[in-house]
């Protein structure tokens, strides 16, 4: 997990963050999952530092479920937020932020208002109601208790949280899908050059990874996870839609989701910049990505405290973006377990050598 991750192509200045390889590697980042294993599904908050984070975001998924997106954009009053959740259940499941919002305001945290602080919780859900239990969803109590659990330590990953009732390769229909999950990932940039204004900053992602089309290594093309065929393997999304085999999609029963959190001092401007360099690393490593049924979402934090101003790389923190979104979509799959019937990519091939 603490073991040095180097780009393959040549000069590509990126490695893994030491330790701990995921988003909680930067400074002032918690993570918390709620997990129900028996109906499949969760959430997974994301806490910031008590006095909140730059925020941005790009929704790039046709069928998103989302709260609180507007206040992320340039030209709105709030610059910081407090937290981001991301859940299964659809939209019954944003009602978990309710949660994430008392937990904030119990321990006073939020923006400042004259009745007392207001705590800014962005959210983004995803489709799980076909997988499990369909009438149990994550509640406020949910997104509470997420709270609770939240830690530095490295993130758990595969089915748990938001990720536990993921599901992807759905071309074929879910008797044929493979289980999908939530993963996290971080890089850190060297300061000198080639990246002069890095400073050494950490950048991470996590992501809840529920896609309609397949998951394949980025660096080397391989099929990781897809529709399931009988004898063994994946088939290629790709291939069934330019072939008209594939199956019609349910309208909006799919999305992926993930928060990208730096230590590196951006502006609220700044940080929709890298949200929509971080959606390349969705491109890269989901075939295809933001289809109709598709809700995609990418959240941006900047941890970096108020008052801090430094010149940075904004070419490099979106390259280390992207490329931990690419990272914690590979291991959202790696680590998942099978869960209400539908096995992980893992336990298939075992199943089918």
């Amino acid at each position: 997990m603490g073991e040095p991750f180097l780009g393959q192509g040549k000069g590509f200045f990126l490695r893994r963050a030491a330790v701990n390889s995921t988003i909680t590697s930067v400074p002032g980042m918690r993570v918390g999952h709620w997990t129900d294993g028996e109906a499949a599904t969760g959430c997974t908050v994301v806490l910031c530092p008590p006095e909140g984070a730059v925020g941005g975001v790009e929704v790039r998924g046709a069928a998103p479920g989302t709260r609180e997106t507007d206040l992320l954009r340039p030209g709105s009053l709030v610059q910081r937020v407090h937290a981001v959740l991301l859940s299964g259940g659809s939209a019954f499941g944003l009602d978990a932020a309710t949660g994430v919002v008392r937990y904030l305001e119990e321990r006073r945290i939020g923006y400042p208002s004259p009745a007392g602080p207001v705590p800014i919780v962005p959210a983004a859900i995803l489709y799980d109601l076909n997988v499990g239990e369909k009438g149990v969803r994550p509640t406020a109590d949910s997104g509470y208790q997420s709270c609770l659990r939240a830690s530095t330590d490295p993130v758990p990953q595969g089915s748990v949280g938001a990720g536990t009732g993921a599901t992807v390769g759905k071309a074929k229909g879910m008797a044929q899908a493979t289980k999908g999950g939530i993963g996290s990932a971080s890089l850190r940039l060297p300061a000198g050059p080639p990246a002069a204004d890095a400073s050494g900053y950490t950048v991470g992602a996590v992501v809840a990874v529920n896609a309609f089309g397949d998951v394949r290594d980025p660096d080397s093309g391989e099929l990781l996870a897809g529709p399931r065929r009988a004898e063994g393997g994946f088939l290629s999304t790709l291939d069934l839609l330019l072939a008209g085999s594939a199956q019609p999609s349910p309208i909006a029963t799919h999305t992926t989701i993930g928060v990208v959190a730096t230590d590196a001092p951006l502006t609220k401007e700044q940080a929709n910049r890298i949200a929509v360099m971080a959606h390349s690393g969705i491109a890269r490593a989901i075939h295809p990505s933001y289809g109709m049924g598709d809700g995609d979402v990418l959240f941006i934090l900047s941890t970096a405290p108020e008052e801090t101003t430094a010149k940075v790389n904004l070419t490099a923190i979106g390259a280390a973006a992207a490329r931990s979104v690419e990272l914690a979509i590979v291991s959202a799959i790696l680590f998942a377990t099978g869960l209400a019937g539908i096995p992980s990519a893992a336990e298939w091939r075992e199943a089918h050598p």
